[in-house]
């Protein structure tokens, strides 16, 4: 990554943020694009900006994807070889009551990105997905061939679309394309409306914890840096048009679809202990039923990745929840 350069939306995100971090660690040209939307905490987006910014390698655009003009003059000026897009409306439960913003930040937001990619070659475009594509699959682990038909949610629904959308351009286009569904990242510097920040939040103020599915839910937790790790990773990975056996590779396109988690799925309860062994206090538990669009389980199969990157995430709750509510408590000064 030394000297390329990476345009990177969505720069003052969670992710997008430990993502520009490892960039500018291993040398890259980074061009942040993002609008500091107010979905959360615009405060928290400004440090994360802030950190990035101290970096001579790192610029910053504030911009709405959205708006192709001004996207596409910043493009222009930075010429990127790569371009890595994780700017998105997030959240599967917001997705119910405001479903437009996800049509036009997921939907038309990855449009002006591939329309901008057609128009100026680039290297390797790699944009994120979510392992919540899977939906009503019940066949653990996920694997990236399985069918995607079936979503529970609007949030899931725009990023299955934008990778029918993405397969289509780099059929059209010769545009190489890698799309990596996350599995429920983590860690510090994460989002507010994400479980740890809540369960963080509510156990240190002595307020009850929200437990969906009466705690019978399991989740495939990955930790932020192995998630960043593994994107880094996989840019140097550029899809060809040629199939290959037990990969998800197009057999039209320069064109696949990677699941990046650690593929040892978490019981709900233990991820709770976790925090709550960190704080060293126990959590009131308000124990509820499943919400619309959630799923009881997930779990990744991560041997793709594997065989394009020689790694994937390792680190466990037990390392990244403490890590977490160390980095919580310093922010906070708690």
């Amino acid at each position: 990554m030394n000297k390329r350069r990476v345009l990177v939306t969505g720069s003052a995100g969670f992710i997008g943020f430990h993502t520009c971090r490892q960039l500018l660690a291993k040398g890259a040209d980074v061009l942040g694009v993002d609008n500091f939307s107010a979905y959360y905490d615009v405060y928290l987006k400004e440090a994360r900006n802030k950190i990035l910014a101290e970096s001579p390698n790192f610029s910053l655009f504030r911009v709405s994807i959205e708006d192709k003009e001004a996207l596409q003059a910043a493009w222009i000026q930075f010429s990127p070889e790569i371009v890595i897009h994780l700017a998105a409306q997030a959240g599967v439960r917001y997705s119910i009551d405001h479903p437009d913003e996800y049509i036009s930040t997921n939907v038309v937001g990855t449009f002006n990105i591939l329309e901008l990619c057609r128009h100026h070659q680039v290297e390797h475009l790699l944009i994120a997905s979510t392992s919540s594509v899977y939906g009503a699959n019940t066949e653990m682990p996920f694997t990236e061939l399985q069918r995607t038909q079936t979503p529970l949610s609007l949030y899931a629904a725009t990023k299955g679309a934008t990778e029918l959308m993405g397969h289509s351009y780099s059929h059209l286009f010769g545009i190489p394309i890698t799309f990596f569904r996350f599995f429920t990242v983590y860690g510090p510097w994460g989002r507010p409306d994400m479980a740890l920040f809540k369960f963080t939040r509510a156990i240190i103020d002595g307020h009850p914890i929200d437990v969906y599915n009466n705690g019978k839910m399991v989740r495939d937790f990955t930790y932020v840096v192995d998630l960043a790790d593994s994107i880094l990773g996989l840019a140097a990975a550029v899809p060809s048009s040629t199939a290959a056996e037990q990969d998800s590779l197009s057999p039209v396109a320069p064109f696949r679809v990677v699941n990046i988690g650690a593929g040892t799925p978490t019981q709900l309860l233990d991820y709770i202990g976790e925090v709550e062994r960190a704080l060293g206090k126990t959590a009131k538990k308000n124990m509820l039923p499943m919400q619309p669009g959630d799923v009881p389980a997930t779990e990744a199969s991560h041997e793709l990745l594997k065989q394009l990157t020689g790694r994937a995430p390792s680190t466990p709750p037990s390392v990244g929840v403490p890590a977490f509510v160390d980095w919580y408590r310093e922010y906070y000064g708690l």
